[in-house]
């Protein structure tokens, strides 16, 4: 497991086993616990019920303890060139003023872009994919298949723009100066840098670290995909707004200092609209990422991207209350 997401999801699907009355998954040991009245069934035979529900979120169940792999540390050869080659490719665009992804002291809407390309691709919206995945099975009907995935971009491309809006106005309520300003961009600047340590795979310490929505919220957004409505895809894709994805939540973060309804709407819609893609794969084939032999590679040259992010966002910021001297001029 990779995050709180992994552990709501993991929770939420043990339940739908008729004889298990509760479920707790422990994010730090990767391990789930479950009570019920198991019938005479033998912990092997739980276990091997547990992983045929979870194993199309790409989990499997033991009754031993996980002997934890060797970090494939080879990985790095590849990916820290990816990324330092990005990084390049992304300044050497601003400076040629080809594209404006990031101004000093702000995320724009092509950085918003950006992050939610790599949000869609990371384990930690594994969440969303399960709920897509649930919802096409609870849709598999004829002539509904279709219907049920557009509704659900949709509510969740409108949820982001409109609820990005409302929290960007909730946040001129607050007249922040220079020094709390500051305060939001360092948090969020460390959020993100959690968020790719993790996707970084080789400390399991971070995954405690990654900030998490009260699981009474998200586990009545992921309770909705079960719904039969005609409207239930809608208010699925409505209810990804609030599910605990760390690079969501850095996000709307930042949607808070804006103090805007316009800017915090189109930044919210940006970053939906960059997980848009991955997510329709994933709507309409069995596309995931964790199943491919590169997968290592991604995660590690993903991770490392995100910690540029932050790493950038952290620098614009001290520039911005004149600490230091902005280091590139756009």
């Amino acid at each position: 497991m990779h995050c709180h997401s992994c552990t709501l999801l993991t929770e939420t699907e043990a339940l739908e086993i008729p004889y298990i009355t509760r479920a707790s998954s422990d994010l730090t040991h990767n391990m789930i616990e479950v009570e019920g009245d198991f019938a005479g069934r033998t912990p092997e035979d739980v276990s091997a019920e547990l992983t045929k529900i979870l194993q199309p979120h790409g989990y499997t169940v033991s009754v031993e303890k996980q002997i934890h792999t060797a970090k494939n540390w080879s990985d790095f050869n590849v990916a820290i060139p990816i990324a330092l080659a990005f990084a390049a490719g992304f300044v050497l665009l601003q400076k040629l003023g080809l594209i404006n992804l990031v101004n000093v002291g702000t995320v724009s809407y092509g950085t918003a872009f950006v992050i939610g390309i790599i949000a869609s691709l990371s384990s930690c919206m594994a969440v969303v994919g399960g709920l897509v995945l649930s919802m096409s099975a609870t849709f598999a009907r004829e002539g509904e298949r279709v219907k049920p995935q557009l509704l659900f971009h949709v509510g969740r491309l409108i949820s982001f723009f409109v609820l990005g809006g409302v929290i960007g106005v909730m946040g001129s309520v607050f007249a922040l100066n220079a020094i709390a300003t500051f305060i939001l961009s360092l948090f969020i600047a460390t959020v993100m840098f959690i968020l790719g340590i993790n996707l970084l795979d080789i400390f399991d310490w971070s995954k405690r670290l990654q900030p998490a929505v009260p699981k009474i919220f998200a586990r009545h957004a992921l309770g909705a995909s079960k719904l039969e409505h005609t409207l239930a895809p809608f208010l699925v894709g409505v209810a990804t707004f609030f599910l605990p994805c760390g690079f969501t939540q850095s996000m709307q973060i930042y949607t808070l200092s804006t103090g805007s309804f316009v800017t915090g709407a189109l930044t919210m819609g940006s970053f939906a609209l960059g997980t848009f893609p991955i997510l329709a794969l994933i709507s309409f084939s069995s596309f995931s990422i964790q199943k491919r032999a590169y997968s290592g590679i991604f995660f590690k040259t993903a991770g490392l991207i995100v910690i540029l992010f932050a790493l950038y966002n952290l620098l614009n910021s001290l520039a911005a209350i004149g600490f230091i001297r902005p280091l590139f001029s756009f």
